[in-house]
């Protein structure tokens, strides 16, 4: 395995771990809305992923970057052409960060209304948008031979991409569903647990027929195990959160979600982004890369850096781990 290989695997990983992290995190951004039936109990839901959100927002910046490095080519016909919704996602996600900061810094009504709004949009959008984004990156676009984006917005918004993009938003709903009746106690976590029964099964059709879609246009023996894993997993989620087994539904939710992201890459390779144009102008793990020097020398760092960081984070994990609920939730001045 050469090290632009590598480096694709690495680059898979990050992306993992982030609509592994992520996914649960838009969730319960978007079950604000959903789930919760007073501003106490929005209260609860954001609490559980106060201490982490941030964090979890690492892994795209790790990605984004190790992108930029590794294969600037990927890079530049990637963050180019998907400018607006990968700008829109930028917008949201720093919006979303306001949102959980400002939210409290008054008593009126209105004010933290309007921020709640925010977070419950600015969850959502995201949660659909990557989906678009990364159905169109495995699906191909119109890539021309000087590997420039020649499309327009309106290519993006096709249906394959689209189903795409319902899939991340139904199963990160489900996966923070889940997440919410692991982290809390007392009737929000009952409720939440009845809320992953309905989601799940919207979720898992939609799932299906998205992977079942890409296994027929681009799969192979390894990309159906994976595909295999997600279903298998995300049914042994739904029965889990039956029997209310929190933890295990929790770990079940996110195998379904790094077994869909395994198998999108797992067809992607060798391509980074195919063309839809002519395959000779797609853009490849060999001509989208860096120089081999530039691999080494990020191979060294990456090996240092990356367990330093994901230690820490299990290790916020750890410290944060009990469960809340109204009843740890200061009465408002």
């Amino acid at each position: 395995m050469q090290l632009h290989d590598v480096w694709f695997v690495l680059i898979a990983f990050l992306w993992t771990g982030y609509f592994f992290l992520e996914g649960f995190d838009f969730g319960i951004g978007v079950l604000t809305k959903l789930l919760a039936r007073d501003r106490q109990e929005k209260r609860v839901l954001i609490n559980t992923i106060g201490p982490v959100w941030d964090g979890n927002e690492v892994w795209l910046i790790s990605a984004a970057g190790a992108t930029f490095a590794a294969f600037p080519e990927w890079y530049a016909t990637l963050f180019s052409g998907f400018y607006l919704p990968l700008l829109l996602i930028l917008v949201c996600l720093i919006l979303r960060g306001v949102a959980f900061e400002y939210r409290v810094k008054r008593p009126e009504e209105r004010w933290q209304r309007n921020w709640e709004h925010t977070i419950f949009w600015t969850s959502l959008l995201p949660a659909v948008l990557w989906g678009v984004i990364f159905g169109n990156i495995v699906h191909g676009v119109k890539i021309d031979a000087h590997k420039e984006y020649v499309g327009s917005l309106l290519d993006l918004l096709n249906p394959y991409a689209l189903l795409g993009g319902l899939v991340t938003l139904t199963l990160f709903t489900f996966h923070g569903a889940v997440f919410a009746s692991l982290k809390t106690v007392g009737d929000i976590r009952d409720r939440a647990r009845r809320m992953a029964a309905v989601l799940g099964p919207v979720a898992a059709v939609a799932a299906v027929g998205f992977l079942g879609w890409t296994q027929a246009d681009k799969g192979d023996s390894a990309s159906l195990v994976a595909m295999v894993v997600a279903v298998v997993a995300l049914v042994a989620a739904l029965g889990a959160n039956r029997l209310g087994r929190e933890g295990w539904a929790f770990a079940f939710s996110g195998l379904t979600v790094v077994a869909a992201v395994t198998m999108l890459f797992l067809t992607l390779f060798p391509n980074v982004m195919p063309s839809t144009l002519n395959e000779s102008w797609n853009l490849t793990v060999s001509n989208a890369a860096s120089s081999p020097y530039t691999l080494k020398i990020m191979t060294w760092g990456a090996g240092f850096a990356a367990p330093l960081v994901m230690l820490y984070q299990g290790w916020t994990y750890w410290v944060f781990r009990k469960r809340i609920g109204t009843q740890h939730i200061a009465e408002a001045h």
